[in-house]
């Protein structure tokens, strides 16, 4: 079964860096072989539409790494989910936890910024994850059903492709010091978990990722597993040939 491979580029690159690594992602990814995962791009918001061709010709799809809770409006620094769209982005991530705890997005924006990106025909790859509080006292599973359901209850999608979720316990996640990724199976089980909580609200069964200090070594644990159904990768994205072998898994 195919699996899906995101890389968040963040805001690690220059603009000249993140089109130089695109032309490196079509060349040295995309025409590569055993390459058979679905592989979706997020840069920056500046280099997005730079991007765009240079992906076109490929089989790499384009995201972006957040977009506007409204299609118009006096949203000052936000970006339309209908231009992102318009420039070729097929995806987008929402609710990660670094806009949460950084930017303090709370449901009620997250679950805006998902019914517009469906308006406007993007696929929402929405974040949820426990902080190591939660997990510490037991509560992730709680945790995360609160995020989902505040997230999702009352959204409607056509089918299942429409939705994705990724799943990222917030202390596992490679920035944060001293991280460490959970274990596959552990992960394969909360991800279960998720897939039915998520199925109960949207009445679909979509894909599920796993985030979280993710790398060559320990990928194709996580991708052997029932429930996983492919990665969200942050730093590791940025070195190609490292990336390059996640891809082919």
């Amino acid at each position: 079964m195919k699996k899906i491979i995101v890389a968040n580029w963040k805001m690690q690159l220059s603009y000249q860096a993140s089109l130089k690594l695109a032309h490196d992602f079509v060349k040295k990814i995309s025409g590569a072989k055993g390459v058979k995962n679905e592989v979706i791009i997020c840069p920056d918001y500046l280099s997005l539409p730079a991007i765009a061709p240079i992906l076109k010709p490929s089989r790499l799809k384009l995201g972006a790494q957040d977009s506007g809770p409204a299609e118009r409006g006096a949203y000052t620094g936000e970006v339309s989910p209908a231009d992102l769209k318009a420039v070729g982005a097929k995806y987008v991530i929402i609710g990660h936890s670094e806009r949460r705890d950084h930017l303090h997005e709370n449901s009620a924006i997250i679950k805006a910024k998902i019914v517009a990106a469906l308006k406007n025909k993007l696929v929402p790859i929405l974040c949820v994850g426990e902080k190591l509080t939660e997990k510490e006292n037991g509560e992730t599973i709680k945790f995360i059903n609160e995020q989902l359901r505040h997230a999702l209850r009352g959204i409607k999608i056509k089918s299942a492709a429409d939705l994705i979720i990724a799943y990222e316990p917030v202390w596992a996640i490679s920035s944060n010091k001293n991280a460490k990724p959970l274990a596959a199976g552990e992960a394969d089980k909360i991800q279960a978990l998720i897939k039915a909580r998520v199925a109960r609200l949207l009445k679909k069964s979509v894909a599920v990722l796993y985030g979280g200090s993710v790398n060559a070594v320990n990928a194709a644990d996580f991708l052997r597993q029932k429930n996983i159904d492919g990665l969200l990768v942050g730093g590791v994205s940025l070195k190609i040939a490292e990336f390059k072998k996640i891809c082919q898994l």
